[in-house]
């Protein structure tokens, strides 16, 4: 099957349309079964190739089918669905009654009106605790201009920004040290804390902390030079990025390529290894959000107006540049 070339930019956009929202996850049985669900898990993984997850909870009578089937979509629901998202979260009715459906990639019925739809073909599947959470690589997408549906605090909601609540931080024990709320101490055991748990799966691959990351860094473009990756890592790894991408090099998760200068690339084994950690990772952060709630996308949006401040470079990988963007224009 030819793979369908996305629009960065449109995907970006599609994913974008799910706040803290709710989600119907649909699949068919073995013997053609419609079978539906609802669930707030969705998150995305990657933007090429482009992957997302969800994750189901081992005591659902569904688990089973999902864990077999090779398809299945998503759909990101618009404000006025919330009579279909109570439908799918209950059991033991017809949930596709009287629905008109369309047919998605693999059978898959898709259901209409939602402010997002992605059809997917199942990528990876990993245990969670409680939960087994999917990870599918994006076949199909569509998507509306209709606003998305907010559940919170039991009940259905808009989507808005609210205040976070007023935590006042301890004092320090030692005078003119600084105190619980200072922002580096926050940052630093925050970064620490999530990538522990993370730890586990790079050692299984003898991969470091700084590896991990100059390798999540490669799949952002096909080929990266030598001078794109100073820009895009400067100020974070600097002197180490060398020693980081030799070690993937001798590791055969990477490859050099010369030119008009020396430019990296993921070996198709480097891309596999990146793709798995980067999901384990996505998975971490979707239960990460999923305890936040509605303080998620807050947390996401204020994160990035800081780096934005005190690392005005951050931003350079994320660019093509100018060269590049004038030969898209034209």
């Amino acid at each position: 099957m030819t793979a369908q070339v996305f629009d960065p930019t449109e995907f970006r956009k599609a994913l974008g349309t799910f706040a803290t929202g709710v989600t119907i996850i649909t699949t068919r049985t073995a013997d053609g079964a419609p079978v539906g669900l609802t669930a707030n898990s969705f998150n995305s993984v990657s933007l090429s190739p482009p992957l997302v997850l969800w994750s189901l909870a081992n005591s659902s009578a569904s688990l089973e089918i999902f864990r077999k089937a090779e398809h299945w979509a998503v759909h990101v629901l618009a404000t006025d669905q919330e009579e279909l998202s109570a439908r799918f979260a209950r059991r033991g009715i017809d949930k596709f009654a009287g629905l008109d459906v369309d047919t998605g990639q693999g059978g898959v019925p898709l259901l209409r009106g939602c402010a997002a739809r992605f059809e997917c073909r199942t990528a990876f599947q990993y245990e969670g605790g409680d939960h087994l959470i999917f990870v599918g690589e994006v076949l199909a997408f569509d998507r509306a201009e209709s606003a998305p549906l907010v559940f919170h605090g039991g009940r259905y909601a808009h989507a808005t920004r609210r205040d976070a609540p007023d935590v006042k931080p301890r004092s320090a024990h030692l005078a003119g040290s600084f105190s619980e709320d200072f922002l580096g101490y926050l940052l630093g055991r925050s970064h620490f804390r999530f990538f522990a748990q993370l730890r586990a799966a790079l050692d299984a691959q003898h991969l470091s902390d700084m590896e991990f990351y100059v390798l999540s860094t490669l799949t952002l473009k096909p080929l990266l030079t030598a001078s794109e990756l100073a820009e895009g890592m400067a100020g974070v790894l600097d002197d180490r990025r060398k020693q980081a991408l030799d070690s993937l090099v001798t590791a055969g998760l990477a490859a050099t390529r010369t030119g008009d200068g020396i430019a990296y690339e993921l070996t198709a084994h480097g891309r596999e290894v990146a793709l798995g950690l980067i999901s384990r990772a996505k998975a971490l952060e979707s239960q990460v959000l999923e305890r936040l709630g509605p303080d998620a996308p807050i947390l996401k949006s204020l994160l990035n107006r800081l780096l934005g401040e005190i690392d005005p470079t951050a931003a350079a990988l994320w660019q093509a540049p100018e060269a590049e963007r004038r030969r898209s224009a034209g």
